[in-house]
């Protein structure tokens, strides 16, 4: 029988759920089961039928008011109107493919550059995350002439063939292709190691050598930089710069997937890995650069991309095109203007000292961990044990439903809350999200 797979299964409604839903909601879970079919996933044992959002906040089907702390796709808040003006403008002169002309492709591409290392000088388009890490496997495996990737052992990097096949946190339903390794994670609260980064190259290299013994040539390293599927695990700042040197010394290629920890999320920089003083040799990105509106970018070193971009060309007929231009520069604009990374590592701090401040109340509160607007709350049995309280995690999930605030679950054990709300999430927000974690807990544990 498969694993249930924690990044779509584990916060899930389910058949046996829906004798206890309203008749409104049960009608559209049942009409969603019969058109949709089986695949999709919706959200909580009584599922949200949202109908408006705006910042910080969504209301429901019956007015209620939600609290939304997990959502990146609208990273800069739901409905911001900047968007919705760059997107409404541009779409009433011109939406078209990238094999003509434009200025906003251009225009865009240099103002995102310019927030990257100077070596990190090329941009390709796509509209999802899953493309650019798709295209980012193709071309780790034209410059370094091998197949292996490593990710860590509950990432998750995308739903196309290629991603999927380097995404075990999809479950052991979704068979990992047989040139892909798994890292265990750094993971500073459960892994007793004096010198984290020392022992995360050593786990990176015992990989690579078990590709060799294989007969498979490693091409690179793909990772997240805040392994937020692992559990949000941030790390002290600069712990990956001894396992970057070890990949560029086995010849690979280090991929960082900004998907999650990219666009001022972490607060201390505005791309993720750009708090360990590394330049990866690709970046990607997806859902928070345009707010909604579906596009992605690959980003690399010229050289590294050659290998690919020289001998195959690339056409993306919805990637790159003015309308999801306009919507990403809107976002990039937004971000600067309304100083979202500040904001983030205030806000974010501020918010990491309240939700720590619940370890002194609750025993099943084991870590509280994060940078910026990106914090990972695990909850075990007993903090002595650290043993994973997955059911406790998924029943808080579900009273913070009640009390109108939205996050899921994330992690190995489904233990830990990925608490990542929209940038524009304020001060005045903590007391709503600590006061209904606190009530939540106070409802389970006593």
């Amino acid at each position: 029988m498969a694993t249930r797979s924690t990044i779509m299964d584990t916060n899930s409604f389910r058949a046996e759920h829906a004798d206890g839903l309203d008749a409104d909601v049960r009608k559209l879970t049942d009409k969603r089961s019969k058109v949709l079919g089986e695949s999709y996933r919706l959200f909580y044992r009584k599922p949200v039928h949202l109908v408006r959002g705006k910042g910080q906040y969504l209301w429901d089907a019956a007015g209620d008011k939600y609290l939304d702390v997990y959502n990146n796709v609208a990273s800069i808040g739901h409905c911001h109107p900047a968007v919705i003006e760059a997107v409404h403008q541009q779409m009433g002169m011109l939406n078209t493919h990238t094999r003509y002309l434009h200025e906003n492709i251009l225009n865009y591409s240099e103002d995102l550059l310019a927030t990257l290392p100077a070596e990190i000088d090329r941009a390709m388009y796509m509209c999802t995350g899953s493309e650019a890490n798709d295209l980012a496997i193709r071309v780790a495996r034209s410059f370094s002439g091998g197949t292996g990737i490593i990710v860590s052992q509950e990432a998750y990097h995308g739903t196309s063939d290629l991603t999927s096949g380097a995404s075990p946190a999809l479950g052991s339903g979704q068979s990992l292709a047989a040139t892909t390794r798994l890292v265990l994670p750094p993971d500073r609260y459960r892994v007793d190691a004096p010198d984290l980064g020392a022992w995360f190259a050593a786990e990176i290299q015992k990989q690579i050598d078990d590709m060799a013994a294989h007969g498979i040539k490693f091409a690179g390293f793909l990772a997240d930089s805040i392994f937020s599927s692992d559990g949000v695990l941030p790390g002290p700042k600069g712990y990956l710069k001894q396992a970057i040197d070890v990949v560029h010394k086995n010849g690979g290629i280090f991929i960082a997937d900004e998907v999650q920890p990219g666009f001022a999320r972490t607060g201390d920089a505005f791309w993720g890995f750009a708090r360990h003083d590394v330049v990866p040799d690709v970046v990607t990105t997806g859902k928070p650069m345009g707010n909604g509106i579906p596009v992605s970018a690959l980003l690399a070193k010229s050289n590294v991309l050659a290998a690919f971009s020289d001998e195959i060309p690339y056409f993306n007929t919805f990637g790159g095109n003015p309308v999801a231009m306009a919507a990403a520069q809107a976002v990039l604009k937004v971000i600067k203007e309304e100083g979202l990374q500040e904001h983030s590592r205030i806000v974010g701090g501020k918010l990491l000292a309240a939700l720590t401040g619940l370890m002194d109340k609750y025993e099943c509160v084991g870590d509280v961990r994060g940078a910026g607007l990106f914090i990972g709350f695990e909850l075990v049995k007993d903090r002595a044990s650290k043993t994973p309280d997955k059911q406790l995690a998924l029943d808080v999930i579900e009273k913070l439903r009640d009390n109108h605030v939205l996050t899921s679950v994330a992690g190995p054990y489904g233990n830990v809350l990925k608490l990542r709300p929209p940038l524009a999430f304020q001060e005045s927000d903590i007391d709503w999200l600590v006061g209904a974690l606190d009530k939540s807990l106070a409802s389970l544990v006593g």
